[in-house]
């Protein structure tokens, strides 16, 4: 199966389970009379808004390259992870606006509305539902290379976060009575501060990947190491490199003997190639500078 198609195989999954929590949150929210859990219903909407635009996204990035977009479309890749970063940031401060508005009102002396049982247990499906859908598609996300798809995980996770806000809040005001219906928007503000940091460390990759920023020095090293590694090819360095997508782009100066012949050379070239795309995927793209050595 290609790569797209199990990205696709993933998502869908993940986009059917939304719907479904989506309809008993909306219906567990009104029966149960919880604003938190109406909510919660509304975060997972967002969740499967998302799984739409991984679903886009993917296929457009796996195009090959056209006159258009020589270096392939990896980048699409790219955008949907920075969407999915925009809109898990904008719940998390939805969600800590929600919880100190109510925090507000509550100092003001208004009594926050006690919930229903029935939103308590559709917090609790909620939390082990989308526990299990983060880490089953951040496991296929690693292993299928795809930055959109472990973007999407986590805000499947926000989304478990979010329902044990609302779990405790709903809970410690069915235990412990109207007056602890605090809990509920103080856990909604904890759990808020939390995704936000979570969209932080999303955006901040998609931000330099879209921006053309350098690999990790470790892998850049490596890089170099497995032209070193070649027979007759000297001093790598100048090196660049990016990444597109889910493939690395590099560019490299080397020096060889400068009696070779044109073929001898560009056969040399070749191999550093080979190794390159052997080690870091055949999608991988590298330009190498040949120089004599002096």
């Amino acid at each position: 199966m290609r790569r797209e198609d199990e990205i696709a195989r993933v998502t869908l999954v993940g986009s059917v389970v939304n719907l479904l929590l989506v309809a008993l949150k909306a219906v567990a929210g009104v029966a149960g009379h919880s604003a938190a859990m109406l909510s919660d219903a509304v975060h997972s909407l967002s969740d499967f808004v998302t799984d739409i635009v991984v679903l886009v996204f993917v296929r457009v990035a796996a195009r090959p390259q056209d006159s258009d977009h020589e270096y392939g479309h990896g980048k699409f890749e790219t955008l949907a992870t920075l969407f999915i970063g925009l809109a898990l940031a904008a719940a998390a401060v939805g969600i800590v606006v929600n919880g100190a508005v109510k925090l507000g009102r509550w100092l003001q002396g208004e009594n926050l509305p006690a919930p229903g049982t029935m939103a308590l247990w559709a917090a609790l499906i909620s939390i082990v539902v989308k526990e299990l859908l983060y880490q089953y598609t951040r496991f296929r996300g690693r292993k299928l290379g795809s930055s959109a798809l472990e973007a999407n995980a986590w805000h499947h996770r926000s989304d478990a976060l979010s329902s044990i806000g609302a779990a405790v809040g709903i809970g410690g005001a069915i235990l412990m009575g109207k007056r602890w219906t605090v809990l509920d928007p103080l856990a909604s503000i904890v759990v808020g501060a939390m995704l936000v940091k979570v969209a932080w460390d999303l955006l901040g990759p998609s931000f330099g990947e879209l921006t053309d920023s350098s690999l990790p020095a470790d892998t850049e090293r490596e890089i170099l190491e497995v032209i070193r590694g070649i027979p007759g090819v000297e001093d790598p360095h100048n090196l660049r490199t990016r990444r597109v997508g889910s493939r690395i782009a590099a560019e490299v100066h080397v020096r060889m003997d400068g009696r070779l012949s044109l073929s001898d050379a560009h056969e040399k070239a070749s191999e550093v190639e080979r190794r390159f795309k052997a080690r870091f995927g055949g999608e991988s793209h590298i330009i190498v500078h040949m120089e004599p050595v002096k």
